[in-house]
């Protein structure tokens, strides 16, 4: 049975060993194989980038973007100088690209990101999960489009489909609705800071103070509310 433990990304024993080293949550396996055949017969090969991603390996990723050891960029994609950003401007640029720790969907086992691992090869190229890649002339534009079409067949969405004013847009990224929308209920405000509180994570004085915020703004993707709006002007 789902329990917050899994929405956090402290606990694992709802996966599977998925292809290529990735895990999974059960379901989630079962329907992405079942896309994945579906989309081979179009010639269309689905392959995982990323899957399953644990609190401990999401932290990691947080604390090297806060210390300025992995590069930031802005909404746009350009790169951002870490040394010149106040900490909340650091906070919302490193939110834009990745997720807090305890707050990833990657952590649920229900979403990953994926691409077309031949066409990416015919195409000389070597996998970045840059919208390029995704867009028309991209080499993963056909796989983007047969999902864009197909995904919900098979009980799966794009979270990341359009930019609102919190997480970028991300064409690679999948969630598996039947599983995910309970996960995401588990996910509460409450919950994810009694995890944070006990935790060391980098910037941690300014994720708690703007804990509510980053809630609704990044892990809701409700994006900028009204009021943040006027004071972003």
């Amino acid at each position: 049975m789902i329990n917050v433990e899994h929405a956090l990304g402290i606990d694992a024993s709802h996966l599977c060993e998925a292809k290529d080293g990735h895990r999974l949550e059960i379901r989630t396996y079962s329907a992405f194989s079942a896309m994945q055949r579906s989309a081979a017969k179009d010639n269309i090969h689905i392959n995982i980038a990323s899957g399953y991603r644990d609190f401990a390996r999401q932290k990691f990723i947080w604390d090297n973007k806060w210390q300025g050891l992995r590069p930031l960029y802005s909404q746009t994609g350009e790169p951002l100088d870490a040394a010149k950003l106040t900490s909340e401007q650091k906070l919302h640029a490193i939110l834009t690209w990745s997720a807090l720790p305890g707050a990833s969907r990657h952590h649920w086992g229900t979403d990953l990101d994926v691409y077309d691992k031949l066409a990416m090869a015919q195409a000389g190229q070597t996998l970045q999960l840059i919208p390029q890649e995704y867009s028309e002339k991209g080499p993963c534009s056909a796989m983007h489009k047969w999902l864009v079409k197909h995904a919900a067949d098979f009980d799966f969405y794009m979270p990341y489909q359009d930019f609102t004013g919190g997480v970028s847009v991300e064409p690679w990224h999948l969630s598996y609705r039947p599983v995910a929308e309970k996960m995401l209920s588990l996910l509460t405000l409450p919950a994810l800071q009694a995890l944070l509180t006990k935790q060391n994570i980098q910037g941690k004085a300014e994720v708690l103070k703007r804990l509510p915020m980053i809630y609704h703004r990044y892990i809701l993707n409700e994006g900028i509310s009204d009021r943040e709006h006027q004071e972003f002007k």
